[in-house]
Protein backbone atom coordinates (compact mmCIF):
# COMPACT_ATOMS: atom_id res chain seq x y z
CA UNK A 1 0.00 0.00 0.00
CA UNK A 2 1.29 3.54 -1.02
CA UNK A 3 1.74 6.33 1.67
CA UNK A 4 -0.80 8.12 -0.25
CA UNK A 5 -3.35 5.17 0.07
CA UNK A 6 -2.29 4.97 3.73
CA UNK A 7 -3.04 8.98 4.06
CA UNK A 8 -6.30 8.36 3.03
CA UNK A 9 -6.95 5.58 4.93
CA UNK A 10 -6.38 7.20 8.05
CA UNK A 11 -8.96 9.47 10.17
CA UNK A 12 -8.87 12.23 9.28
CA UNK A 13 -8.03 14.95 12.36
CA UNK A 14 -11.27 16.75 11.95
CA UNK A 15 -12.98 13.83 13.43
CA UNK A 16 -10.79 13.72 16.38
CA UNK A 17 -11.40 17.79 16.72
CA UNK A 18 -15.07 16.81 16.41
CA UNK A 19 -15.25 14.44 18.95
CA UNK A 20 -13.87 16.54 21.58
CA UNK A 21 -15.59 19.22 20.92
CA UNK A 22 -18.17 16.55 21.53
CA UNK A 23 -16.85 15.77 24.96
CA UNK A 24 -16.78 19.74 25.59
CA UNK A 25 -20.17 20.24 24.94
CA UNK A 26 -21.62 17.29 27.59
CA UNK A 27 -19.14 18.62 30.03
CA UNK A 28 -20.78 22.38 29.75
CA UNK A 29 -24.30 20.83 29.50
CA UNK A 30 -24.48 19.99 32.95
CA UNK A 31 -25.83 23.39 33.59
CA UNK A 32 -28.39 23.07 31.53
CA UNK A 33 -30.43 20.03 33.28
CA UNK A 34 -29.78 21.60 36.94
CA UNK A 35 -32.01 24.47 37.36
CA UNK A 36 -35.82 22.67 36.90
CA UNK A 37 -34.09 20.25 38.96
CA UNK A 38 -32.93 22.50 42.13
CA UNK A 39 -35.80 25.01 41.79
CA UNK A 40 -37.41 23.31 44.54
CA UNK A 41 -34.64 22.05 46.69
CA UNK A 42 -33.74 26.05 46.89
CA UNK A 43 -36.90 27.20 47.34
CA UNK A 44 -37.63 24.37 50.19
CA UNK A 45 -34.23 25.76 51.98
CA UNK A 46 -34.33 29.61 51.18
CA UNK A 47 -38.07 30.21 50.90
CA UNK A 48 -37.02 32.40 47.43
CA UNK A 49 -40.08 32.70 45.11
CA UNK A 50 -40.59 30.64 41.69
CA UNK A 51 -39.96 34.36 39.80
CA UNK A 52 -36.60 35.26 41.85
CA UNK A 53 -35.02 32.10 40.54
CA UNK A 54 -36.52 32.03 37.03
CA UNK A 55 -34.70 35.40 37.21
CA UNK A 56 -31.43 33.57 37.89
CA UNK A 57 -31.96 31.69 35.19
CA UNK A 58 -32.80 34.56 32.78
CA UNK A 59 -30.13 36.22 33.30
CA UNK A 60 -28.08 33.16 32.28
CA UNK A 61 -29.63 32.48 29.64
CA UNK A 62 -29.66 36.57 28.03
CA UNK A 63 -25.55 36.51 29.03
CA UNK A 64 -25.15 32.84 27.38
CA UNK A 65 -27.44 34.32 24.51
CA UNK A 66 -25.43 37.84 23.93
CA UNK A 67 -22.28 35.93 24.56
CA UNK A 68 -22.46 33.87 21.81
CA UNK A 69 -21.57 36.28 18.87
CA UNK A 70 -18.59 37.55 19.90
CA UNK A 71 -17.07 34.14 21.37
CA UNK A 72 -17.47 33.42 17.93
CA UNK A 73 -15.47 35.70 16.56
CA UNK A 74 -13.38 35.61 20.11
CA UNK A 75 -12.45 32.03 18.61
CA UNK A 76 -11.46 33.83 15.34
CA UNK A 77 -9.20 35.67 17.06
CA UNK A 78 -7.59 33.94 19.82
CA UNK A 79 -8.67 30.03 18.48
CA UNK A 80 -10.83 27.82 19.58
CA UNK A 81 -9.00 26.09 22.22
CA UNK A 82 -7.94 28.74 24.01
CA UNK A 83 -11.62 29.76 24.55
CA UNK A 84 -13.23 26.80 25.22
CA UNK A 85 -11.03 26.00 27.94
CA UNK A 86 -11.23 29.22 29.30
CA UNK A 87 -15.66 29.14 28.80
CA UNK A 88 -15.17 25.40 30.98
CA UNK A 89 -13.38 26.85 33.84
CA UNK A 90 -15.76 29.69 34.27
CA UNK A 91 -18.29 27.45 33.77
CA UNK A 92 -17.13 25.34 36.60
CA UNK A 93 -16.37 28.03 38.66
CA UNK A 94 -19.48 29.04 38.93
CA UNK A 95 -21.27 26.16 39.47
CA UNK A 96 -18.65 25.27 42.52
CA UNK A 97 -19.27 28.96 43.82
CA UNK A 98 -23.29 27.71 44.22
CA UNK A 99 -22.71 26.00 47.21
CA UNK A 100 -21.54 28.71 49.20
CA UNK A 101 -24.92 31.28 48.45
CA UNK A 102 -27.17 32.93 50.96
CA UNK A 103 -28.72 35.69 49.22
CA UNK A 104 -31.29 35.71 46.27
CA UNK A 105 -28.62 38.29 44.62
CA UNK A 106 -25.56 35.84 45.10
CA UNK A 107 -27.49 33.17 43.03
CA UNK A 108 -27.84 36.02 40.55
CA UNK A 109 -23.96 35.99 40.55
CA UNK A 110 -23.57 32.24 39.75
CA UNK A 111 -26.23 31.09 38.07
CA UNK A 112 -26.60 34.56 36.17
CA UNK A 113 -23.32 35.47 35.12
CA UNK A 114 -20.11 33.44 35.60
CA UNK A 115 -22.25 30.20 34.06
CA UNK A 116 -24.01 32.46 31.73
CA UNK A 117 -20.63 34.22 30.06
CA UNK A 118 -19.19 30.49 30.30
CA UNK A 119 -22.07 28.73 28.41
CA UNK A 120 -22.22 31.29 25.88
CA UNK A 121 -19.05 31.18 25.00
CA UNK A 122 -19.91 27.72 23.59
CA UNK A 123 -22.98 25.79 23.19
CA UNK A 124 -24.25 26.17 19.95
CA UNK A 125 -22.00 28.90 18.25
CA UNK A 126 -19.05 26.65 19.00
CA UNK A 127 -21.17 23.59 17.25
CA UNK A 128 -21.42 25.84 14.06
CA UNK A 129 -17.24 26.73 14.03
CA UNK A 130 -16.16 23.81 14.60
CA UNK A 131 -18.18 22.73 11.36
CA UNK A 132 -17.35 25.39 9.41
CA UNK A 133 -13.53 25.41 10.50
CA UNK A 134 -12.70 21.66 9.86
CA UNK A 135 -15.47 20.59 7.48
CA UNK A 136 -16.19 21.20 3.41
CA UNK A 137 -18.50 18.47 3.09
CA UNK A 138 -21.16 16.61 5.78
CA UNK A 139 -21.12 20.48 7.91
CA UNK A 140 -25.51 19.33 8.66
CA UNK A 141 -24.29 15.82 9.97
CA UNK A 142 -21.62 17.40 11.71
CA UNK A 143 -23.51 20.12 13.39
CA UNK A 144 -26.30 18.07 14.49
CA UNK A 145 -23.62 15.64 15.90
CA UNK A 146 -21.86 18.61 17.89
CA UNK A 147 -25.21 19.89 18.67
CA UNK A 148 -26.76 16.81 20.25
CA UNK A 149 -23.69 16.92 22.85
CA UNK A 150 -25.89 19.22 24.61
CA UNK A 151 -28.63 16.62 24.42
CA UNK A 152 -25.99 14.01 25.69
CA UNK A 153 -25.28 16.51 28.72
CA UNK A 154 -28.29 16.39 29.86
CA UNK A 155 -28.84 13.05 29.72
CA UNK A 156 -25.83 11.81 31.34
CA UNK A 157 -26.05 14.58 33.99
CA UNK A 158 -29.72 15.23 34.72
CA UNK A 159 -30.83 11.52 36.54
CA UNK A 160 -27.65 12.29 39.02
CA UNK A 161 -28.56 15.88 39.47
CA UNK A 162 -31.88 14.95 40.38
CA UNK A 163 -30.83 12.18 43.15
CA UNK A 164 -28.44 13.93 44.56
CA UNK A 165 -30.59 16.83 44.93
CA UNK A 166 -32.71 14.75 47.01
CA UNK A 167 -30.14 13.00 48.96
CA UNK A 168 -27.81 14.48 50.24
CA UNK A 169 -28.67 17.71 48.86
CA UNK A 170 -28.46 20.35 45.95
CA UNK A 171 -25.10 21.61 46.79
CA UNK A 172 -23.85 18.17 46.02
CA UNK A 173 -25.15 18.48 42.81
CA UNK A 174 -23.64 21.84 41.96
CA UNK A 175 -20.44 20.15 42.64
CA UNK A 176 -21.41 17.65 39.69
CA UNK A 177 -21.99 19.87 37.64
CA UNK A 178 -18.56 21.84 38.23
CA UNK A 179 -16.32 18.28 38.04
CA UNK A 180 -18.05 17.63 34.71
CA UNK A 181 -17.22 21.19 32.81
CA UNK A 182 -13.35 21.20 34.39
CA UNK A 183 -12.84 17.00 33.60
CA UNK A 184 -12.81 17.62 30.05
CA UNK A 185 -10.38 20.96 30.25
CA UNK A 186 -7.05 18.78 29.50
CA UNK A 187 -8.21 17.28 26.50
CA UNK A 188 -9.57 20.49 25.30
CA UNK A 189 -5.72 21.75 25.63
CA UNK A 190 -4.39 18.67 24.10
CA UNK A 191 -6.53 17.77 20.93
CA UNK A 192 -8.59 20.41 20.24
CA UNK A 193 -6.62 22.27 17.53
CA UNK A 194 -7.44 25.51 16.08
CA UNK A 195 -7.76 24.80 12.33
CA UNK A 196 -6.60 22.67 9.61
CA UNK A 197 -3.26 24.51 8.83
CA UNK A 198 -2.29 23.48 13.00
CA UNK A 199 -1.71 19.64 11.45
CA UNK A 200 -1.08 20.54 8.21
CA UNK A 201 -4.15 19.28 6.53
CA UNK A 202 -7.55 20.34 4.64
CA UNK A 203 -11.04 20.76 6.00
CA UNK A 204 -12.53 17.30 5.30
CA UNK A 205 -14.08 17.04 2.22
CA UNK A 206 -11.62 19.51 0.44
CA UNK A 207 -9.11 18.40 -1.64
CA UNK A 208 -6.09 20.03 -2.94
CA UNK A 209 -5.59 21.36 -6.06
CA UNK A 210 -3.90 18.75 -9.01
CA UNK A 211 -0.22 18.69 -7.70
CA UNK A 212 -1.12 20.63 -4.76
CA UNK A 213 -0.41 19.45 -1.18
CA UNK A 214 -2.30 19.62 2.54
CA UNK A 215 -1.92 23.05 4.01
CA UNK A 216 1.74 24.16 6.00
CA UNK A 217 1.34 23.35 9.34
CA UNK A 218 1.05 26.63 10.88
CA UNK A 219 1.65 28.04 14.73
CA UNK A 220 -0.67 26.73 16.97
CA UNK A 221 -1.78 29.72 18.78
CA UNK A 222 -4.71 30.49 17.06
CA UNK A 223 -6.41 30.89 13.61
CA UNK A 224 -5.05 32.97 11.03
CA UNK A 225 -7.79 35.86 10.59
CA UNK A 226 -8.86 36.60 6.77
CA UNK A 227 -7.53 40.13 5.16
CA UNK A 228 -9.71 42.50 5.65
CA UNK A 229 -10.97 41.19 9.20
CA UNK A 230 -11.08 43.30 11.89
CA UNK A 231 -8.42 42.04 14.69
CA UNK A 232 -10.82 43.18 17.64
CA UNK A 233 -13.45 40.31 18.37
CA UNK A 234 -16.21 42.76 19.71
CA UNK A 235 -15.70 45.15 16.75
CA UNK A 236 -15.90 42.25 14.05
CA UNK A 237 -19.11 41.24 15.66
CA UNK A 238 -20.90 44.06 15.35
CA UNK A 239 -20.00 44.93 12.21
CA UNK A 240 -21.52 41.24 11.02
CA UNK A 241 -24.00 42.43 12.90
CA UNK A 242 -24.74 45.69 10.95
CA UNK A 243 -24.45 43.83 7.51
CA UNK A 244 -27.02 40.88 8.69
CA UNK A 245 -29.39 43.38 9.82
CA UNK A 246 -29.89 44.91 6.21
CA UNK A 247 -31.02 41.21 5.27
CA UNK A 248 -34.46 40.01 5.84
CA UNK A 249 -33.12 36.54 6.17
CA UNK A 250 -31.80 37.55 9.31
CA UNK A 251 -34.80 38.61 10.69
CA UNK A 252 -36.70 35.45 9.90
CA UNK A 253 -34.43 33.73 11.31
CA UNK A 254 -34.39 35.55 14.41
CA UNK A 255 -37.79 35.61 15.37
CA UNK A 256 -38.02 32.14 14.26
CA UNK A 257 -35.33 30.99 16.88
CA UNK A 258 -35.96 33.46 19.23
CA UNK A 259 -39.25 31.17 19.96
CA UNK A 260 -36.92 28.13 19.76
CA UNK A 261 -35.55 29.13 22.61
CA UNK A 262 -38.44 30.35 24.61
CA UNK A 263 -40.36 27.00 24.01
CA UNK A 264 -37.28 24.75 25.08
CA UNK A 265 -34.80 26.12 27.84
CA UNK A 266 -36.87 28.94 28.89
CA UNK A 267 -40.28 26.75 29.18
CA UNK A 268 -39.65 22.96 29.31
CA UNK A 269 -36.11 23.02 30.79
CA UNK A 270 -36.92 25.16 33.18
CA UNK A 271 -40.15 24.44 33.83
CA UNK A 272 -41.34 21.56 33.18
CA UNK A 273 -40.17 19.90 36.22
CA UNK A 274 -41.33 22.33 38.65
CA UNK A 275 -45.32 22.06 36.63
CA UNK A 276 -45.14 18.16 36.81
CA UNK A 277 -44.41 18.76 40.53
CA UNK A 278 -47.54 20.75 40.59
CA UNK A 279 -49.57 18.15 39.43
CA UNK A 280 -47.83 15.51 42.41
CA UNK A 281 -45.39 14.23 40.10
CA UNK A 282 -42.31 12.80 42.02
CA UNK A 283 -39.43 15.52 41.38
CA UNK A 284 -36.80 12.33 40.21
CA UNK A 285 -39.59 10.81 38.00
CA UNK A 286 -39.96 14.39 36.21
CA UNK A 287 -35.94 14.56 35.69
CA UNK A 288 -36.20 11.01 33.90
CA UNK A 289 -39.04 12.46 31.90
CA UNK A 290 -36.14 15.02 30.85
CA UNK A 291 -33.77 12.80 30.57
CA UNK A 292 -35.75 10.93 28.23
CA UNK A 293 -35.87 14.11 26.14
CA UNK A 294 -32.33 13.93 25.62
CA UNK A 295 -31.83 10.68 25.00
CA UNK A 296 -34.32 11.39 21.76
CA UNK A 297 -32.97 15.15 21.05
CA UNK A 298 -29.91 13.19 20.17
CA UNK A 299 -31.42 11.55 18.02
CA UNK A 300 -33.56 13.68 16.41
CA UNK A 301 -30.87 16.60 16.02
CA UNK A 302 -28.75 13.86 14.51
CA UNK A 303 -31.18 13.39 11.68
CA UNK A 304 -32.33 16.68 11.24
CA UNK A 305 -28.64 17.32 10.54
CA UNK A 306 -28.86 14.49 7.85
CA UNK A 307 -31.80 15.93 6.28
CA UNK A 308 -30.64 19.53 6.01
CA UNK A 309 -27.75 17.98 3.54
CA UNK A 310 -30.58 16.40 1.57
CA UNK A 311 -33.43 18.94 1.87
CA UNK A 312 -34.45 22.50 1.54
CA UNK A 313 -33.92 23.90 5.34
CA UNK A 314 -36.61 26.46 5.64
CA UNK A 315 -39.67 23.96 4.81
CA UNK A 316 -37.64 21.61 7.59
CA UNK A 317 -38.15 24.45 10.24
CA UNK A 318 -41.27 25.29 9.28
CA UNK A 319 -42.20 21.27 10.28
CA UNK A 320 -40.27 21.04 13.22
CA UNK A 321 -41.81 24.38 14.27
CA UNK A 322 -45.46 23.17 13.77
CA UNK A 323 -44.89 19.73 15.49
CA UNK A 324 -43.58 21.28 19.07
CA UNK A 325 -46.40 23.78 18.78
CA UNK A 326 -49.07 20.88 18.99
CA UNK A 327 -47.35 18.97 21.45
CA UNK A 328 -47.33 22.12 23.87
CA UNK A 329 -50.96 22.71 23.25
CA UNK A 330 -51.69 19.25 24.32
CA UNK A 331 -49.17 19.36 27.59
CA UNK A 332 -51.54 20.60 29.93
CA UNK A 333 -53.82 17.73 29.63
CA UNK A 334 -50.91 15.21 29.81
CA UNK A 335 -49.56 16.29 32.83
CA UNK A 336 -50.73 14.08 36.59
CA UNK A 337 -49.26 12.44 39.21
CA UNK A 338 -48.08 9.41 37.37
CA UNK A 339 -46.76 8.83 33.89
CA UNK A 340 -49.47 7.70 31.20
CA UNK A 341 -48.39 6.56 27.62
CA UNK A 342 -49.68 10.03 26.29
CA UNK A 343 -47.13 11.63 28.42
CA UNK A 344 -44.31 9.44 26.77
CA UNK A 345 -45.49 9.48 23.17
CA UNK A 346 -45.09 13.34 23.79
CA UNK A 347 -41.20 13.17 25.54
CA UNK A 348 -40.55 11.01 22.33
CA UNK A 349 -42.26 13.52 19.83
CA UNK A 350 -40.36 16.67 21.54
CA UNK A 351 -37.26 15.58 22.25
CA UNK A 352 -36.86 14.35 18.25
CA UNK A 353 -37.86 17.75 17.82
CA UNK A 354 -35.82 20.05 20.93
CA UNK A 355 -33.21 21.46 18.93
CA UNK A 356 -33.70 19.65 15.22
CA UNK A 357 -34.16 23.26 14.39
CA UNK A 358 -30.50 23.96 14.53
CA UNK A 359 -28.65 22.30 11.49
CA UNK A 360 -31.29 24.26 8.88
CA UNK A 361 -30.53 27.41 10.89
CA UNK A 362 -27.10 26.99 10.55
CA UNK A 363 -27.06 26.08 7.07
CA UNK A 364 -29.43 29.07 6.03
CA UNK A 365 -26.41 31.26 7.91
CA UNK A 366 -23.94 29.59 6.02
CA UNK A 367 -25.24 29.97 2.26
CA UNK A 368 -26.76 33.53 3.46
CA UNK A 369 -23.50 35.08 4.41
CA UNK A 370 -20.73 32.83 3.70
CA UNK A 371 -17.61 33.41 5.67
CA UNK A 372 -19.67 35.56 8.10
CA UNK A 373 -22.02 32.77 8.86
CA UNK A 374 -21.04 31.60 12.26
CA UNK A 375 -20.64 34.64 13.59
CA UNK A 376 -24.25 35.52 12.21
CA UNK A 377 -25.41 32.59 13.84
CA UNK A 378 -23.90 33.51 17.05
CA UNK A 379 -26.15 36.37 16.94
CA UNK A 380 -29.17 34.24 15.72
CA UNK A 381 -28.16 32.15 18.76
CA UNK A 382 -28.33 34.88 21.00
CA UNK A 383 -32.21 35.62 19.81
CA UNK A 384 -32.47 31.82 20.57
CA UNK A 385 -31.41 32.85 24.41
CA UNK A 386 -33.02 36.11 24.46
CA UNK A 387 -36.63 34.29 24.13
CA UNK A 388 -35.63 31.35 26.26
CA UNK A 389 -34.82 34.32 28.80
CA UNK A 390 -38.52 35.81 28.54
CA UNK A 391 -40.15 32.57 28.50
CA UNK A 392 -38.41 31.41 31.62
CA UNK A 393 -39.03 34.44 33.61
CA UNK A 394 -42.71 34.66 31.76
CA UNK A 395 -43.59 31.65 33.06
CA UNK A 396 -42.47 31.98 36.97
CA UNK A 397 -44.77 34.64 37.22
CA UNK A 398 -47.48 33.36 35.39
CA UNK A 399 -46.41 30.40 37.83
CA UNK A 400 -47.06 32.43 40.79
CA UNK A 401 -49.74 35.05 39.55
CA UNK A 402 -52.26 31.82 38.87
CA UNK A 403 -51.21 29.18 40.33
CA UNK A 404 -50.36 26.94 37.57
CA UNK A 405 -48.65 27.13 34.08
CA UNK A 406 -51.32 26.30 31.69
CA UNK A 407 -51.48 29.99 30.01
CA UNK A 408 -47.21 29.55 29.77
CA UNK A 409 -47.91 26.47 27.84
CA UNK A 410 -50.64 27.66 25.39
CA UNK A 411 -48.76 30.98 24.72
CA UNK A 412 -45.61 29.10 23.67
CA UNK A 413 -48.17 27.03 21.43
CA UNK A 414 -49.24 29.67 19.12
CA UNK A 415 -46.01 31.12 19.02
CA UNK A 416 -44.38 27.99 17.44
CA UNK A 417 -47.25 28.81 14.66
CA UNK A 418 -46.09 32.07 14.22
CA UNK A 419 -42.28 30.36 13.77
CA UNK A 420 -43.64 28.06 11.31
CA UNK A 421 -45.13 30.33 8.95
CA UNK A 422 -42.34 33.09 9.27
CA UNK A 423 -39.71 30.21 8.58
CA UNK A 424 -41.84 28.69 5.36
CA UNK A 425 -41.71 32.52 4.15
CA UNK A 426 -38.08 32.68 4.39
CA UNK A 427 -36.94 33.36 0.85
CA UNK A 428 -35.78 30.73 -1.37
CA UNK A 429 -32.84 32.92 -3.38
CA UNK A 430 -31.73 34.70 -0.13
CA UNK A 431 -28.60 32.80 0.08
CA UNK A 432 -27.16 34.00 -3.58
CA UNK A 433 -25.27 37.37 -1.99
CA UNK A 434 -22.10 37.21 -0.51
CA UNK A 435 -21.20 39.33 2.24
CA UNK A 436 -20.07 43.02 2.19
CA UNK A 437 -16.37 43.44 2.85
CA UNK A 438 -15.45 44.83 5.68
CA UNK A 439 -14.40 48.00 4.42
CA UNK A 440 -18.08 49.03 2.42
CA UNK A 441 -20.06 48.43 5.61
Amino acid sequence: MSATETTRRRLHPAWIVAAVAFLALVGAAGFRAAPGVLMVPLQQEFGWSTTVLSAAVSINLVLFGLTAPFAAALMERFGIRAVTATALVMIGAGSALTVLVTQSWQILLTWGLLIGLGTGSMALVFAATIANTWFSKSRGLVIGILTAGSAAGQLVFLPFIAMLAQDPGWRQASLLIAAGALAVVPLVLKFLKNSPADVGALPYGETAPEGGTAASPAPDSGPALETGRSSNAAVRALQVLKRASKVRTFWALVAGFAICGATTNGLIGTHFIPSAHDHGMPQTTAAGLLAVVGIFDILGTIASGWLTDRYNPKILLAVYYQFRGIGLLVLPLLLSATVQPSMIVFVVIYGLDWVATVPPTAAICRKTFGTDGSVVFGWVFAAHQLGAAAAALGAGAIRDATGQYTYAWFGAAAMCTIAAVISATIRKDAGAKEPVPVGAA
